[in-house]
This record gives structure tokens, sequence and C-alpha cells, in this order.
């Protein structure tokens, strides 16, 4: 098998815009596997720098457990809409409210899954309304702001967007090595090739960059609140991370009272380090917190307009 077949989504996926009360988001669906019965629906929102493409690798082994799995590019992201440099499009509640947007127009109930930045947005979502969700997931996601050693790389990142093309900063990046955020996935382990992921990084507008950047540096602890809310949470990471380390994943699972899953093998993005355990665990996870069943998935269209 090539790379890029072993690196593609299953080929009944598809890529679309998905229309919403609050605009229209791009998402990669993919539908449960021939022959399987329908488990639920999942709602999976990438990191900083990230984009739908980064759960590239779980689609097939979620499809394949009875899960239909939609990754969006959030506002700004990659080939989602948003403004230039107006940085309040991007204020915390604004995407937390995108994501509500986003599960309303599934047509419903879901399973979030946040990857980091995505983590916390999906925590925001869930304490401004829990109705949407069957359970959370937050993969390689901490209580609070990342820590010391990421808060200054994400400075100086910033910094240099304050002065410098995206194209500039990309080339100063592959210079002096990006944060850990901004490096997941890498080619190595991650479905992208560089130029694809050059691609990526110039079609992510800097005013969210700067908003979210800044929002990772300066996150309040909100695990107390979050665990106040009757919802399955469940914590996933791998077994090194220096964006929050493993122990701080520990202790926030313990607060919420959450299943814990430490990957092994893997680093700050274990959907593309290790996406097979990655996938067994989630769908593990979800099995034990059904819900009320899914409805049987509609037909995923092959252009824009996709269903509201």
């Amino acid at each position: 098998m090539s790379r890029n077949a072993a690196f593609s989504p299953p080929p009944d996926a598809r890529a679309y815009r998905l229309r919403t009360a609050r605009g229209e988001f791009a998402v990669v669906d993919s539908p449960v596997a021939d022959g399987v019965a329908p488990r639920g629906v999942v709602l999976l929102l990438p990191g900083f720098t990230g984009s739908k493409e980064d759960f590239t690798l779980l689609h097939r082994p979620l499809g394949a457990r009875g899960y239909r799995t939609v990754a969006v590019d959030g506002r700004g992201q990659y080939k989602s809409d948003g403004p230039e440099h107006d940085e309040s499009a991007y204020a915390r509640s604004e995407l937390a409210r995108d994501v509500l947007a986003q599960a309303a127009a599934l047509g419903t109930r879901v399973h979030l899954v946040g990857h980091s930045l995505g983590g916390q947005i999906a925590r925001a979502a869930v304490l401004l309304d829990a109705a949407p969700f069957l359970s959370l997931t937050l993969m390689s996601s901490g209580p609070a702001r990342i820590s010391e050693s990421q808060r200054q790389r994400v400075k100086l990142l910033r910094d240099a967007l304050d002065t410098m093309t995206m194209a500039e900063v990309w080339k100063v990046m592959q210079a002096m090595g990006p944060p850990e955020e901004v490096g997941a996935p890498t080619p190595a382990h991650g479905p992208e090739d560089p130029e694809r992921l050059r691609d990526r990084w110039l079609g992510t507008r800097p005013a969210q960059l700067l908003a979210t950047g800044r929002q990772l540096c300066t996150e309040p602890d909100r695990v107390a609140e979050l665990a106040a809310v009757p919802l399955p949470c469940h914590v996933l990471s791998g077994d090194f991370d220096d964006t929050w380390p493993v122990p701080l994943l520990d202790e926030m699972a313990r607060r919420l009272d959450a299943r814990r899953t430490v990957v092994a093998g893997a680093e700050h993005s274990p959907n593309t380090d290790q996406p097979l355990a990655t996938a067994r665990a989630l769908a593990d996870f979800w099995d034990d917190h059904p819900g009320r069943p899914a409805p049987p998935p509609r037909h995923l269209p092959r252009g824009r307009g996709g269903p509201a």
C-alpha cells in the first residue's frame, strides 16, 4: 500500500462544508463501515494550527466500531472561513458557540472529542450547553494554560506573526522548530506531507492563531466547573507530553472522575502517533456511554452544502 493510500480517509468519506446557524465549516465526514451497526456520531475538534486532517487515521478504525466521525476545521482554520485580522471573532466563547452550532447541524447528540486547544474549546462548549453531547473526551488537553516552555515558544510565534507574513513565519518555524502544538502532526507520523502542511499553515487566518495562542497561554482552570456537569468524561493522552505534563492530566482525570487512558508510545498527538490504540480506547469509552441510539446515517454529499 502506498503512503498516500495508508493516510487517506475511507473511500466513502466526504469532504464538504457543513451549513450551520453560524456559517459553514469544512468537514471530513466518514460513515460507519459497511455491515456494521451504527453506534453513534462523533465530532472531532483539532488543536492549535491543526485541522480536520489530524484525525485522518482514526476514521477507518472508528467506522469499523460503528461510529460515524465528523472532523471539522474550526473558524479560521485551514479551509473554514474567518476574518484575517479581527481577533474578537475567535474569542473562546465564540468558538464554543460554533461547536454547539456544528453539533446542532448534525441533527443528533454527539460524542465530542477535542485535541489540545480543541479540548479547551470543547470544554467551553459543554459549559455553555451540555445537552447536545453524549460524552466529552479531552485528548492531550489540560486543565489550564500550557506549560512554561510551550508558552515561551507560542509567544515567539505570536511575536513573529505581529511583524511577518504567514509564509515568512513558516520558514522560520522550519529552521527553529515549532511549539509542540504547532508541530503536530509531523510528516513522520501524520497524514500530511510537508507541502500540504505548509498549505494548511498558509490557509489558517493570522487572527485565529494570535487569539488562540493567547488563550493557550492564559486559560484558567475550569475543571471544577466541568466536574459539576453530568456528562461522562474521558482524559486521553500519550505517555509523554510537554504541553501539559502527564501527571497533570492524571490529576485532572481524578478531579473529573473521568476515565483515564494513557496511550503507550504516543506523545502530544496520540491520534497520529498511535491511531489504532487511540481509536480502540475512544470506542471502548463510547460503547460504555451510548446514550440514546443514533439515527441511521444520511447520504453524505460530495460537494458543498452538507447536511444542515
